[in-house]
């Protein structure tokens, strides 16, 4: 990994590492409160970081987060968005980071930067995408979730109808499944599920990169994402190991009433046995780091994009209408290598457009153009970020705001609000909306305020994609 620039005069010489586990909730992690989840390696680490307790997504889901990652700016309000050609997936915001966009890897290369991206999240290397301008190296870890990655014929039908209940058949979570068992048919130890194989991967660059400092490395792990199928051993530890009935490790987005208890509590502990898997592999990441003596030389951040609904609410997957805390309260931790804020909490409103201007605040790089994004790097040094009276995001044509005192859930422009006292209901199970329409309004007002003051665009997501690119 030759470099191409030397290193900038007045930056501060440090490398940077940021590791983002997708579909990570805040919930099920010790360091956040969680009681039966094994995550020591996760929780040891925020003992040494600063901690954010309000942290939420910029929007939702995978790709419009990781837009924000890297370029510190909004994907919300979607304005102009189309769906990218050769790409089934129809979410406002879904697309490529715009060529105008700088991403952070290439402001960094600029001033003498190694940039490494390992990541097996494979919606950002389908055909249309770029997400990895700027990067030096980068390697993908293929085979995740529908991944045409191997020949459909190496599904094991026999393994696949024990993930498979009839409500599913038929559906595009059958097609799902038989791809990622092609996909997998081949694991024969740990090492070859995938957390393993991005984190060995990241290990791996590091030992690389030792020669290469200072630099960026971004890890960009797809679990605990579904499919929920961590090996038995870690199911185990949160349920019966010898459960006979159908074994739920993707669920159906939407209303889950149809579900037993039995199955809920079955789909949860395979979310948990993947949390403490992505968990321990993680925990090797940070050794390695130690080893190598690069965990004291360097910024290491780690977040989430967004959580993932288990039955709260009466719903499963992740669903525009259903922005409640299991799907949009993300942990978001910052280590800082001479250990400022360590141990430290914080409940500024912190979000996912904040993680490229805060590296550039600790390096001293001013942004080649302006970003939406805060740098909260000012906290580790005892002082204040701007202030935020509220916090928004996104997913689809909903949207949800916060300030200190309520939360609202709407569509986009407006209708069927719900309105949540967050000083006696934080997990947004009673609405008040009808109650307090006042309220309603001056918390919508304040979406279009994020907005740029313009009604939030609504698109057609049944268009043909040929129309889309007609004009």
């Amino acid at each position: 990994m030759p470099k191409r620039f030397e290193m900038s005069k007045g930056v501060r010489a440090m490398n940077i590492v940021i590791v983002i586990l997708d579909t990570l909730r805040k919930d099920h992690l010790g360091c956040y409160g969680n009681e039966w989840i094994q995550t020591p390696n996760l929780d040891a680490f925020a003992r040494e970081s600063l901690k954010f307790t309000r942290a939420y997504p910029e929007s939702l889901p995978t790709l419009p987060v990781r837009r924000a990652i890297h370029t510190g700016k909004r994907t919300f309000p979607f304005r102009n968005w189309v769906p990218q050609k050769g790409d089934t997936v129809r979410i406002y915001g879904w697309q490529r980071i715009p060529e105008e966009q700088v991403t952070l890897a290439e402001i960094l290369k600029q001033h003498g930067y190694t940039t490494a991206f390992v990541t097996d999240t494979y919606h950002q290397f389908k055909p249309s995408m770029n997400y990895h301008r700027g990067f030096d190296v980068w390697r993908w870890v293929r085979g995740q979730e529908s991944d045409r990655y191997q020949p459909i014929s190496k599904c094991d039908e026999t393994k696949l109808q024990r993930y498979l209940p009839d409500r599913y058949k038929g559906t595009g979570v059958e097609q799902l499944l038989r791809q990622y068992f092609a996909n997998t048919a081949d694991r024969r130890s740990e090492e070859d599920w995938f957390a393993p194989k991005v984190f060995r991967e990241a290990i791996a660059l590091l030992e690389d990169l030792q020669r290469q400092q200072p630099f960026l490395l971004v890890v960009d792990s797809f679990d605990p994402h579904e499919p929920w199928d961590p090996p038995p051993q870690y199911v185990a530890l949160y349920d019966n190991p010898d459960h006979d009935g159908a074994d739920i490790i993707t669920p159906l987005y939407g209303k889950c009433d149809w579900m037993t208890e039995r199955q809920l509590k079955r789909m949860r502990a395979n979310y948990a046995g993947e949390v403490t898997l992505v968990d321990k592999w993680f925990g090797h990441f940070v050794n390695k780091m130690a080893d190598l003596k690069l965990l004291d030389k360097s910024l290491v951040i780690v977040l989430s994009d967004h959580g993932h609904s288990l039955g709260e609410h009466g719903v499963t997957g992740k669903i525009p209408w259903a922005l409640y805390p299991e799907l949009i309260d993300i942990p978001f931790l910052i280590r800082h290598p001479e250990g400022k804020g360590a141990g430290q909490t914080s409940d500024y409103f912190a979000s996912t457009h904040d993680v490229a201007p805060t590296v550039l605040g600790v390096l001293g790089i001013e942004p080649p153009q302006p970003m939406d994004g805060v740098d909260l790097s000012v906290l580790l040094e005892g002082k204040q970020p701007p202030q935020r009276d509220h916090i928004s995001t996104a997913f689809n044509n909903f949207v949800w705001v916060r300030n200190e005192r309520y939360a609202l859930i709407c569509r986009n422009d407006g209708a069927e609000p719900k309105l949540y006292d967050l000083q006696v209901d934080p997990q947004h199970e009673k609405d008040i909306a009808a109650q307090h329409p006042e309220i309603v309004k001056q918390l919508f007002e304040l979406v279009i305020k994020d907005a740029g003051g313009e009604p939030l665009p609504t698109y057609d997501l049944r268009r043909p994609v040929e129309e889309w690119y007609r004009h």
